[in-house]
């Protein structure tokens, strides 16, 4: 092989010559027989410019060609897969990781003090084996997060190892049809800044994009807020299975703090969790919130109501009969758009709006076609009504039997075209009043 891989031909012993390469279950396929090409020096690494050894493989069907970009020595710096430089331990950008773990890198950059801090840290891996982490290395993460646990992607992405867009199907010029090796997708938009991605960039994690997209998702991830009364101790475990026992879940929150009751209701499969102290509640809030799975079921982690709301609540819904008043204390809230209130009658029980000389009381089992004129409430207006029906009444009829007929039809006040003062009001809240929308007035 000619001595021209690299500028750095000095010292040839520094070049790399792997085994096999350090690769993440993505970017490996889903084909645990996976035939690769290798080639010894066939390229220099992208990060610190060395020639170290290729592989080349196709990670499944109607995949992509996919091969190693930077060295080993590197890799296992950042604890990233060779290929797509997402971390091994998480599948996430290094910038994600980074600011995660508070992590601070100082591995340099330009290119003597690159080649002089590559070579220390190489010696350090041989002396001390390829699992030993060198000091002062960034290395694999041994802290937890709970950014990373909720961003972490727990199954292999092989989406991402899809053949790129054909340009020439996109202008509609491809001719190799179903033959063409590249993909005939719509391509994305322009100005998508996923489009944009560099090695190096994501290496060192800076302005990477797609660590920038997975920022945002993580601002937005909703948390669980502690509620303003300090003498809130309780928190409510829902989603629980029907074989959860109240040893599973003291055993699942006892080591946040001390316990005070344990509540649970198999019938709502939910329970209370009551602790002693506001700090161990909140500790406990804090660290099973979206997390704890119990029974391959994750469980809903809320802050419980306080006793005071609770009793309120109780006593005011309590049905009618079983004490309390009923829910007739409860005063709901207006809601926008229905109508206001009715007008009421000065007197809640006059449902007709009757004036009080219109009323009048009869002894029971007296009628009021029994009652003498005099007594009748309107006298003048009845009387005027009896001689005009009398006067007026049909021809052939007897006058006392006119006047019989009337007088019982007078009940009702609709039989011929007088309305009784009884319906007569001042002012009409329902249509039901209007004595034309009854057809009491006859043309």
């Amino acid at each position: 092989m000619a001595m021209s891989k690299t500028t750095n031909t000095y010292n040839r012993q520094n070049w790399e010559d792997s085994e096999f390469p350090i690769l993440c279950q993505t970017c490996l396929g889903d084909n645990p027989y996976v035939r690769m090409i290798k080639e010894r020096y066939g390229k220099e690494c992208k990060i610190c410019t060395r020639p170290f050894t290729i592989f080349r493989w196709c990670p499944g069907a109607r995949m992509r060609f996919k091969k190693t970009e930077i060295c080993q020595t590197c890799s296992k710096l950042k604890n990233v897969c060779q290929t797509c430089l997402l971390d091994l331990e998480y599948g996430l950008p290094t910038q994600v990781r980074d600011a995660a773990l508070k992590i601070q890198d100082k591995i340099p950059e330009s290119d003597v003090n690159k080649e002089f801090y590559i070579q220390n840290i190489e010696s350090q891996l041989k002396a001390g084996g390829d699992n030993t982490v060198a000091a002062g290395t960034v290395g694999k993460s041994l802290a937890a997060s709970d950014m990373l646990a909720k961003l972490a992607r727990t199954a292999p992405y092989y989406k991402r190892n899809l053949p790129h867009i054909c340009s020439f199907w996109v202008k509609g010029e491809c001719k190799r049809g179903e033959e063409c090796p590249y993909r005939h997708d719509k391509p994305v938009e322009p100005d998508d800044p996923l489009s944009e991605q560099n090695i190096r960039d994501r290496y060192y994690g800076r302005n990477d994009p797609v660590a920038d997209k997975l920022m945002k998702r993580a601002a937005s991830i909703p948390t669980l807020d502690p509620p303003e009364d300090k003498t809130i101790t309780t928190l409510y475990v829902g989603n629980l299975g029907e074989h959860i026992t109240e040893v599973d879940i003291r055993d699942n929150f006892y080591h946040y703090g001390e316990i005070r009751s344990v509540s649970l209701v198999p019938r709502q499969q939910c329970a209370f969790v009551q602790y002693t102290k506001r700090a161990a509640a909140e500790l406990a809030a804090e660290k099973t919130f979206n997390k704890l799975v119990l029974g391959g079921k994750k469980l809903t982690i809320k802050w419980a109501h306080s006793q005071a709301k609770s009793t309120a609540y109780a006593q005011n819904s309590t049905p009618r009969g079983a004490g309390g008043g009923g829910g007739s204390n409860r005063i709901f809230d207006p809601v926008p758009g229905l109508p206001g209130q009715l007008p009421m009658p000065p007197n809640p029980t006059d449902y007709f709006n009757l004036q009080a000389s219109e009323m009048a009381v009869l002894p029971p089992g007296m009628k009021i076609h029994q009652l003498p004129p005099g007594l009748i409430p309107g006298a003048p207006s009845y009387a005027s009504m009896y001689q005009h029906q009398q006067a007026g009444g049909p021809s052939g009829m007897p006058q006392s039997t006119a006047g019989a007929g009337t007088s019982s039809g007078s009940n009702s006040g609709t039989g011929h075209g007088m309305v009784p003062p009884v319906m007569q009001q001042q002012q009409l809240h329902y249509p039901s009043q209007d004595p034309a929308r009854l057809g009491a007035l006859k043309k």
